[in-house]
């Protein structure tokens, strides 16, 4: 059985060399190779390649050039799809801060890789550059399409149709790597150690605003406890002063009566008396 590579494998690895020339130069050597070719159909097949734009090559020569750097976003984009599988706030925006600074720092990469080739790099190629990594975290064919090294344009957040985007037939999709068992399990104990220590410091938290609350009312209490033994006090007070008072007047009033009394013993007296003379006469 023969080794020999097929017209589909021979077509993959030109158009993986083309698509990593500057494109000034790839129509010029597109076609210089489909001439080289010694099947007429494998010929057309070559010529037919489109030409990448500035952006998709650039993509092409890191994808070529740093594939492990590469294999981090596939790493990184499971990890992403676990912690939306979990439902888990806190690992997904952790997760998307490593992913937006992992998106800018491989654009600057790629940018800075094909600047080195002797490419000219625009700020919105560069743009262009950096939405199509990130959409590498999203999209599994997106993935596929990137890491193939035959990107022919730019992408997007769209969804992506391999035959399209890139040349010489369209790519398998890259199997995305797993997260390790061990790492998931350990994952997801940490989130359930988290949750328990957040529904642990709001029971903390019920129980001070409840200490607190009950330790306001006793405040207010003793403060009321207070202010009514001294009114107490000072009713006592005055009840004691009433009741003398009240000592006072009763001796006031025996004292009166027993003027009474005397005052009209001398008024009946001089009664009897103004009767006598008044007889005398």
């Amino acid at each position: 059985m023969s080794d020999a590579p097929n017209d589909e494998q021979l077509l993959a690895r030109t158009a993986v060399e083309l698509y990593a020339l500057p494109p000034a130069g790839f129509i010029a050597e597109r076609n210089a190779r489909a001439s080289a070719a010694s099947d007429p159909g494998l010929t057309k097949r070559i010529r037919a390649l489109p030409k990448p734009s500035v952006a998709a090559w650039v993509v092409n020569v890191f994808a070529q050039e740093r594939a492990d750097r590469l294999a981090q976003v596939l790493q990184l984009a499971a990890e992403l799809r676990e912690a939306q599988d979990d439902l888990d706030a806190a690992t997904l925006a952790r997760l998307g801060g490593r992913r937006r600074a992992l998106t800018t720092q491989l654009a600057q990469e790629a940018v800075a890789l094909a600047s080195a080739t002797g490419g000219k790099v625009s700020a919105s190629t560069a743009d262009a550059v950096q939405r199509t990594i990130a959409a590498a975290f999203f999209d599994p064919d997106a993935s596929a399409a990137v890491a193939s090294g035959r990107l022919v344009r730019e992408l997007s957040n769209d969804p992506v149709d391999l035959a399209a985007v890139v040349g010489g037939g369209a790519p398998e999709p890259r199997p995305v790597g797993t997260v390790p068992e061990d790492e998931v399990r350990a994952r997801r104990e940490r989130k359930a150690a988290e949750a328990a220590v957040r529904e642990a410091e709001k029971a903390r938290d019920r129980a001070e605003h409840e200490l607190g609350r009950i330790g306001k009312e006793r405040a207010e209490a003793e403060a009321r406890a207070e202010r009514l033994d001294a009114r107490a006090a000072e009713l006592a007070q005055e009840l004691e002063r009433v009741r003398g008072e009240v000592k006072a007047a009763r001796e006031q009033v025996d004292e009166a009566g027993e003027r009474e009394a005397t005052a009209k013993e001398r008024a009946a007296a001089a009664a009897e008396e103004v009767d006598r003379l008044a007889r005398s006469q």
